[in-house]
């Protein structure tokens, strides 16, 4: 019985190690479904320039610029996790739609630009991204709306809580990387393992803009809780869109009560 206790506890503890060491390819999934872009914007007829950026560390990063000939603003959009910016075209449509310029970027370690991912360079990235905006396109911070996805809705909040922009759009949220982890490995003491925190609880109650937050009522990825509780931090004025569906799918599913949140809040703001 002991020479079988001590088996399984090395077993846990090796475990534990290779969770620890692999974490960045558990969170960091640049390669799924692949690294390649497999469209661009003009697939789906809209007009766009491939925007080159260098970070404050050197790294070069890769987007996409889409106009619009009477623009009622720019949307600065940060992605999830997973995959590139080919496929978010049906995010800079639906932009494009309601009237706004938008950018962007795959983070360092994604799509064509270079680098590996980190939480650190993904806070890099977004600042790069806000230099063009400022610089390059001329742009003010009242004329920039930041919009973030799951992950990229963290990547958002960074940056609005150093720039505060116009308005800051949060989708499929989560209240830190610690929380995830805890939820979906339980049986892992994850809180003391995480090397990443993209601490989103610590984050909003600093936000000093009009935010929309927007949820996935079956979301088994960033529970719905967790965004709700993120909704209850942040100060006035602040708005919750809740959406039928699950996290990679209820934009879809629920596109007309999507759409129109969207476009109710940015009219408002």
């Amino acid at each position: 019985m002991t020479t079988w206790l001590l088996a399984l506890a090395g077993g846990y503890l090796l475990l534990v190690a290779a969770v620890y060491f692999y974490q960045p390819h558990l969170l960091f999934l640049p390669a799924l479904p692949s690294r390649e872009l497999t469209r661009t914007p003009a697939d789906i007829d809209l007009v766009y320039e491939a925007v080159h950026l260098s970070t404050r560390d050197g790294v070069r990063l890769h987007g996409w610029w889409v106009g619009h000939p009477q623009p009622r603003g720019t949307i600065l959009f940060f992605h999830g996790n997973a995959g590139n910016i080919s496929h978010r075209l049906q995010t800079l449509r639906l932009f494009h739609e309601l009237g706004y310029r938008s950018l962007i970027i795959d983070y360092r370690g994604y799509g064509q630009s270079g680098g590996k991912p980190s939480e650190q360079g993904l806070y890099a990235d977004a600042e790069a991204a806000w230099r063009y905006l400022r610089q390059d396109r001329q742009l003010s911070s009242g004329e920039i709306v930041l919009s973030g996805r799951s992950l990229g809705a963290a990547v958002a909040l960074y940056l609005a809580e150093q720039h505060r922009p116009r308005a800051l759009i949060m989708e499929s949220a989560f209240t830190s990387i610690p929380d995830m982890a805890a939820v979906h490995y339980g049986w892992l003491p994850v809180r003391w393992l995480s090397r990443y925190q993209f601490d989103n609880r610590q984050r909003i109650v600093r936000l000093d803009c009009p935010v929309l937050f927007v949820h996935a009522t079956e979301d088994a990825i960033a529970p719905y809780e967790q965004g709700r509780e993120l909704y209850q931090l942040a100060s006035q004025p602040k708005q919750w869109l809740a959406l039928n569906g699950g996290h990679n799918d209820a934009q879809l599913n629920d596109y007309q009560t999507y759409t129109r949140g969207l476009q109710a809040f940015l009219v408002r703001h």
